[in-house]
């Protein structure tokens, strides 16, 4: 019997708002996100950034929900008008949007518990497409929600991080991505052409250069990932030697 490889589960992320687009606000969960997902054995892959326009998000999750695992959509699911989300997920379904009775029982209980109105604006935070699956929000009480391989999560990060721990054991991960980091006191261009010779011995491993300047000095970091622990530690001693060689000093670094 040959040798199974690594197995690979990917992911994408949509990031919803115009506040983002603007420059406004800074997204702090793609890289949550990112990390997150590797821990659990989820790479991924790609990322989009979209505008509150209920087409273009459609259209954004009907292009990634068919090419990857996993999709996670950020934002645009609180009470204000412009939080259009659950209505551009039912549409890309091709869903009706309702109020979700397991939600209302959530707001229901949270309101009367604080004392404050569940009004309606605040009910708009129980609207999903018919028929999805609710992701609990430990935070703020409002939940997100799951349609099919779609995870729709609130843009608030300690929202978002809460909710996506709430829903973490639900994924089912392949082997997980792990990276050494090395930095160097070398010039790119010095290293270049020995490392095209290194990714050619080790198809398996990723290997990315990454300039920097610190201390006054120009250097590179080199950053390996790979599925395989074996090649990626073989790869990481190949790149010290070659650093060694080309007179510099290699630095481990945070993968």
């Amino acid at each position: 019997m040959m040798p199974q490889g690594p197995k690979t589960v990917t992911a994408a992320v949509i990031i919803i708002g115009d506040e983002i687009l603007s420059g406004r606000t800074k997204d702090k969960n793609l890289s949550f996100l990112a990390e997150a997902l590797n821990d659990v054995g989820v790479q991924l892959r790609e990322c989009r950034v979209v505008a509150d326009v209920e087409g273009e998000i459609a259209a954004a999750v009907n292009a990634l929900r068919g090419s990857y695992d996993y999709v996670f959509t950020t934002g645009g699911i609180g009470p204000t008008h412009d939080d259009i989300t659950a209505d551009s997920i039912g549409a890309a379904f091709g869903l009706a949007v309702d109020y979700h009775p397991g939600a209302m029982d959530i707001l229901k209980a949270h309101y009367a518990h604080t004392g404050g109105e569940l009004n309606r604006a605040r009910m708009r935070m129980a609207r999903t497409p018919i028929g999805a699956a609710l992701v609990e929000n430990p935070v703020s009480k409002a939940p997100g929600f799951r349609v099919e391989n779609v995870y729709v999560l609130a843009g608030i990060p300690v929202v978002c991080q809460a909710m996506f721990h709430s829903l973490k054991h639900e994924l089912v991960g392949g082997d997980p991505v792990r990276s050494i980091a090395i930095a160097v006191h070398l010039a790119e261009g010095t290293l270049a052409k020995s490392l095209t010779g290194l990714q050619e011995k080790y198809p398996e491993v990723s290997l990315g250069s990454y300039p920097f300047h610190r201390d006054g000095r120009f250097g590179a970091s080199i950053v390996a990932r790979s599925q395989l622990p074996d090649k990626l530690a073989a790869a990481a001693d190949d790149i010290r030697q070659l650093m060694r060689e080309l007179g510099g000093d290699p630095m481990e670094e945070d993968g």
